[in-house]
């Protein structure tokens, strides 16, 4: 009997990548990708579309059992009565909501934000580009029928749902569905009480809220939001076939699973435990760990999400990593490679030279308006080895003190990972080992999202969330505690 096979999906910022595995061993058996539009607020459509071609450079779902959709967290897909998406979607790094989030801290108070979200509103959150539709967009605000978050959205729409010109089973508001990890990235729901706060939903859009499905007690102008499933819960089978942007067709049968956010996918495909931690160096940079133990930071750093196989997720996000490379890199015509070869050329902590590298303003520590600064420029740092250490150092320093913010809350930290494109660079896997000072596991490089959306998949159909190995290599320690305090000095 041949074995089983699952599709898991990265719908990131930047594109989207579809994985077909074996679902006993987590083999690769065909994969696909598709790219995605620059920008900070972008309609869904490409997404779909993508989703379509992604899908079909995979060779199609033929074969496939069962799907998980993960995605960038916090983006708003705003949905009117009959499935149209009302605007372009407010993505995570869309920091036109910060005067919102600010005025909705102070509107309730800090310390109840933690109590009953487990995270202070910054304008990544869903809450906060809510509130600024509301207000900036009030015509737009009221035409919304349903808000959703990216994975929810195309997780609907491949079931079948959507626009009645454009789905076969037109635009049925109340399939829509999502799970913990991704809801508690909203700022109205509760991973401690596993629910919506009706109330904190209300405070965003000025208008109520029903769950999916749910019918009591509703209001003529509530505003549906999808309903919560469990981590090894389908949101359902497809009973038609769906036809797929790019040709290719999801068939009548597939099982699609509750899907997941980036990172709480990343989490489920490096088989992340309690001890365990991860500093993922895509565009954006995340530092999040696996416990069972309810997490609160009063300070908001940390916020406390769900994770994806029903435990806890705290985890510090920056607006700027990856980037940063590509930034200073364009600047002196060399790609991530030929950085990585200037930066070894320099030693730690680049003579004093510090890049502080907030170039899209920054989310930890929350300063949107922020811009980048480089300190201690003298006639002998300012060449292009120091210039290239000095990104690579500023990069990781920031992701250090959110590590420091997450031990901060009494998360136990005994495996250090590092994953995401930029952590296959020599440089990068040399400095960490000297920021973090202490041994840093590197997986063999792959698509964990994907992959973690795959196992859920696998949980779904089989019962049984796998266990598939990963091969890692070490970067040992090598601390040198003097780059990490002249950031900070330099940082502010």
């Amino acid at each position: 009997m041949s074995s089983q096979l699952v599709a898991g999906v990265d719908s990131s910022t930047q594109s989207c990548k579809v994985t077909i595995r074996d679902a006993d061993t987590g083999a690769v058996v065909r994969e696909g990708r598709a790219t995605h539009p620059d920008g900070t607020s972008v309609d869904p459509r490409h997404w779909w579309d993508a989703l379509g071609s992604a899908i079909a450079d995979a060779g199609g779902l033929d074969g496939v059992g069962a799907i998980a959709v993960a995605g960038q967290q916090h983006g708003m897909v705003a949905l009117d009565a009959d499935g149209r998406v009302v605007r372009d979607a407010l993505l995570w790094n869309d920091v036109r909501s910060a005067d919102a989030a600010a005025q909705m801290v102070e509107e309730l108070g800090q310390e109840a934000w933690v109590a009953r979200t487990g995270l202070v509103p910054v304008a990544s959150f869903t809450g906060t580009k809510l509130r600024w539709l509301r207000d900036a967009e009030p015509e737009n605000a009221a035409r919304v029928a349903a808000v959703a978050l990216p994975h929810d959205w195309l997780s609907w729409r491949l079931r079948g749902y959507g626009p009645a010109d454009e789905s076969p089973l037109g635009p049925d508001l109340d399939a829509l569905a999502t799970d913990g990890s991704d809801a508690s990235g909203t700022a109205y729901w509760d991973p401690v009480r596993r629910e919506y706060d009706a109330e904190l939903f209300e405070l965003a859009l000025g208008r109520g809220l029903r769950v999916a499905g749910a019918t009591d007690g509703a209001r003529d102008d509530d505003v549906v939001v999808p309903r919560v499933v469990a981590p090894d819960e389908a949101m359902g089978s497809l009973g038609v076939d769906v036809p797929l942007p790019g040709g290719a067709t999801a068939p009548s049968g597939l099982v699609v699973g509750a899907g997941l956010g980036d990172n709480a996918g990343a989490a489920l495909g490096l088989g992340l435990g309690p001890g365990d931690v991860a500093v993922s160096l895509g565009t954006s940079g995340t530092v999040f760990g696996v416990t069972d133990a309810e997490v609160r930071d009063p300070s908001g750093t940390v916020a406390g999400f769900a994770d994806g196989s029903g435990s806890r997720l705290p985890i510090v996000t920056t607006l700027n990593a990856a980037r940063v490379l590509e930034v200073i890199g364009g600047l002196l015509g060399v790609d991530h490679d030929a950085l990585g070869e200037l930066a070894l050329q320099a030693p730690a902590g680049a003579d004093g030279l510090v890049l502080v590298p907030y170039f899209v303003g920054e989310r930890t520590p929350n300063r949107p308006d922020a811009t980048a600064s480089l300190v201690g420029m003298t006639p002998g740092t300012t060449d292009r080895a120091h210039l290239a250490r000095a990104a690579v150092e500023g990069m990781l320093c920031a992701l250090a003190d959110g590590l420091a913010a997450v031990e901060g809350t009494g998360v136990v930290v005994e495996r250090l990972l590092l994953i995401g494109g930029a952590a296959r660079n020599e440089a990068v896997r040399v400095v960490a080992a000297q920021v973090f000072g202490r041994d840093v596991l590197v997986p063999e490089p792959g698509e964990y999202v994907a992959a973690g959306a795959a196992k859920q998949a696998a949980w779904v159909l089989t019962g049984t969330l796998p266990a598939w190995d990963t091969a890692t290599t070490v970067a040992a320690a090598d601390p040198h505690p003097e780059v990490l305090e002249q950031y900070r000095a330099a940082a502010g």
